[in-house]
């Protein structure tokens, strides 16, 4: 899946030093969670590893890998973890190929035609093109479709309903228009695929049709392929539409590891998969099934770059959908790499990319995967020098990322246990491209991520990735961000939804965890089509692996920053402070809710609606909304108070231990180091999410409507915005206790530090 851009602001932090203020994180500064002489050892490493680092062997693991399209279940899938694994074993490291068995559907049939007022049969096909040299390979190309869409053989009349999010469906709504019966077409944007069709089928659709808009990804951003990086127009985005935010991975064993004797949930049962058939299309076949739609013309913010009239339907346009899978259990390979620990082998760090692709993938996954293989290699040649890190290190390729996280779900689901007790935390990272350092994750990792960044050097401007990101804050961001940028303060991370194989060991177990790459300037039209090919990479995303090669110096020290620390660096205020916001912000989304309230019942008692309808049809003019009731959120203030008062009173205890002359000692480091990794587990329930418990973190999670993007403390503000207010006071209950249990974890760290632990 595509990495989403991080946008990064900023906010204080403080370093390891334990001083009032926070030391510049450059060269000249410490390193945090390192004493003043392991910093400079640290920094010594790392330079060696720079050194290491070869853009021509990322370009060749590239072409090795994307030689053929390399799907779940396929010839060169298992071919690819196979090499892989030689190249991990090559240097140094114990590996092995994990297997799972997993659904993963395929198409036997599909056929899309236009029935009135003319007839159109869809072509449904991404034709070879001479420039790209592996867009030929048909026999091993899967076709254009979206996996986990349920058969269906439907016909109805088309309705266009933008990006086909709730709000989409009220402005359809004010219209009179409904989609009961009738086939819904959406353009791909505005959120994660998967919502489109689970929206359409909640508002009574029969099937649903995405497209590729130009406006999105095609000619309006720029010349298509091959003349330009951008989609053409029989390009087609396939990708997975299961129902994600119930759960990732199997459909069919959630909870389970998907071993190839693991219970499994019939097909009639499996919870994720979509109501209605659902089909990804062209914009050249959907120019022609827009062309046919009569009814008012849409909004100027639904329209798209088709050089067409939008119109809203339904009809007088009529479509018949039919669409039939091969409905099979196919085997995952996961590659798992490990480098034993020389001083704390029972505490891991987890550096992860997928290598699985829809079709060629160089973009996604190849390109975070080949700089993930470069790390790797460079960290092996340093262990050989007698350079092996102080805790075990597991790089792993997963496969099955493309339908829905199967591989790192399911690896993580098998090792639950050892994962609870042994992970210090997981670095992901997923397609890489020219451009700026993005990075999101789990709070108390702000300071080492900032850190890091300041000693990357980006290799277009020559300055520090973190100093171009904040040129960019200066141009581009808020006036708050703006100003913090002026002032070079620390970098903040963004919060994860989900869309990458973080979400298992962050939003299930509970595993501190960060996603990272590069990007936001190249030519990206090719996503998850044929024309993601090394062809088009090194034409268009980053010709020269330049910046593959800061991917793998930044997760580099990521990864063994991590690993080598005596204390791993886990900043409890950075967590406190970020929290903080998030409560503040719960008051504010109540008045705004409030407001938006007032304001459409207005226009409703004032019959805007019912002027805008369609005079031809009989207008639909929504109910006014119940207003917002007082909502109690003095339980959560209180945990928040508390947790503010055992954060300071933690950073009291490490100021003073770090300013005087006694070191922790080897046990007392020990379990520091498990006491500060296991933050993250407090903000975890057993009882999961509301409806959906496999998600069991109660700061970060996927947007029930929005997939992909995240929603903090996501069971209070999805019970706001979704106006379930009963639900409200238990969700605020739930993390004020998650809070409270996070102070008392904290007070516990600080008792070691005082030397009372």
């Amino acid at each position: 899946m595509r990495r989403r851009s991080a946008v990064w602001t900023a906010t204080l932090l403080l370093g390891w030093a334990g001083a009032t203020a926070a030391q510049p994180p450059g060269p000249a500064a410490g390193v945090y969670g390192f004493s003043a002489e392991g910093a400079r050892h640290q920094r010594e490493l790392e330079s060696k590893l720079d050194a290491l680092f070869s853009a021509q062997n990322l370009r060749q693991s590239m072409q090795q890998l994307t030689a053929h399209p390399h799907h779940v279940g396929s010839r060169w899938d298992k071919a690819n973890a196979e090499w892989m694994a030689s190249q991990f074993r090559s240097w140094g490291y114990d590996t092995a190929i994990e297997e799972f068995w997993v659904l993963f559907p395929t198409p036997k049939e599909r056929k899309l035609e236009l029935l009135a007022p003319s007839r159109f049969v869809a072509g449904l096909d991404e034709e070879a093109i001479p420039e790209d040299s592996t867009s030929s390979q048909k026999a091993e190309q899967l076709p254009t479709y979206n996996a986990y869409s349920v058969d269906g053989d439907v016909t109805g009349e088309l309705v266009y309903v933008n990006y086909g999010l709730p709000d989409d469906y009220e402005e359809l709504a004010r219209h009179g228009i409904s989609v009961e019966g009738k086939i819904a077409i959406a353009r791909y944007g505005g959120s994660w695929r998967g919502i489109k069709p689970k929206v359409a089928a909640e508002h009574g659709a029969i099937g649903c049709l995405i497209f590729s808009d130009p406006s999105g990804d095609g000619y309006a951003a720029g010349d298509p392929y091959p003349k330009g990086g951008w989609r053409p127009e029989q390009g087609v985005q396939r990708g997975s539409v299961k129902d994600a935010p119930l759960f990732s991975g199997d459909p069919l064993t959630p909870f389970i590891g998907a071993t190839k004797d693991a219970p499994r949930v019939p097909l009639a049962e499996a919870k994720s998969l979509t109501r209605i058939p659902v089909l990804p299309i062209s914009a050249r076949d959907a120019r022609a099934l827009l062309a046919a739609l009569g009814g008012p013309v849409v909004p100027g913010t639904w329209r798209g770059a088709l050089p067409i009239a939008y119109h809203f339907g339904p009809g007088p346009a009529k479509v018949h959908l039919k669409l039939a899978f091969n409905w099979d259990l196919a085997p995952l390979y996961d590659v798992i790499a490990r480098m034993p620990g020389s001083r704390w082998p029972d505490q891991w760090v987890i550096r992860g990319n997928h290598h699985d692709a829809w079709v060629n993938g160089a973009s996604d996954p190849v390109s975070g995967m080949v700089a993930l293989l470069e790390e790797a290699r460079a960290v092996g040649e340093l262990a050989r020098q007698g350079e092996r890190p102080a805790r075990t290190l597991i790089y792993a390729g997963w496969d099955g990322e493309e339908p829905g996280l199967l591989g790192s779900t399911e690896w993580a689901e098998l090792h639950e246990a050892e994962l609870a007790e042994k992970a210090v935390a997981y670095i992901n990272s997923d397609s890489n491209a020219r451009g700026f350092f993005g990075a999101g994750g789990s709070h108390a990792l702000e300071t080492l991520v900032d850190q890091v960044a300041a000693d990357v050097t980006d290799p277009e401007t020559g300055v520090s990735v973190a100093d171009r990101l904040r040129a960019r804050a200066r141009v581009e961001g808020s006036p708050e961000e703006q100003r913090l940028a002026a002032d070079k303060k620390p970098l903040r991370l963004s919060a994860l939804g989900s869309g990458s194989d973080y979400t298992p060991f962050l939003q299930h177990l509970g595993i501190a965890s960060l996603n990272i790459g590069y990007g936001d300037e190249e030519e990206y039209g090719q996503y998850h089509s044929i024309y993601d090919s090394f062809d088009h990479y090194v034409r268009f995303v980053d010709p020269t692996f330049v910046y593959g090669v800061a991917l793998a110096k930044t997760g580099a020290r990521l990864t063994l920053r991590l690993a080598n620390a005596d204390v791993p660096a886990f900043e409890p205020g950075d967590l406190t402070a970020t929290l903080r916001r998030y409560v503040d912000d719960m008051d504010k989304l109540t008045d705004r809710l409030r407001e938006e309230t007032a304001t459409e019942n207005a226009r409703i008692r004032d019959g805007v609606y019912k002027l805008a309808a369609d005079p031809t049809k009989t207008s639909v003019v929504p109910e006014p909304k119940p207003p917002v009731p007082f909502l109690d959120f003095s339980p959560l203030k209180n945990a928040m108070a508390e947790l503010e008062a055992a954060g300071q009173r933690y950073a009291s205890a490490r100021k003073d231990r770090l300013a005087g002359s006694q070191p922790l000692s080897a046990p007392e480091a020990a379990e520091l180091s498990r006491r500060l990794f296991r933050l993250e587990r407090s903000l975890t329930s057993r009882d999961g999410l509301p409806g959906r418990p496999w998600y069991r973190h109660l700061v970060y999670a996927p947007g029930f409507y929005t997939g992909y993007g995240v929603k903090t403390l996501p069971a209070i503000r999805e019970a706001i915005e979704l106006r379930k207010f009963d639900q409200v006071p238990a969700a605020v209950t739930n993390v004020a206790s998650a809070l409270t249990q996070l102070a008392k974890e904290l007070d516990e760290a600080a008792a070691l530090w005082r030397g009372k632990g």
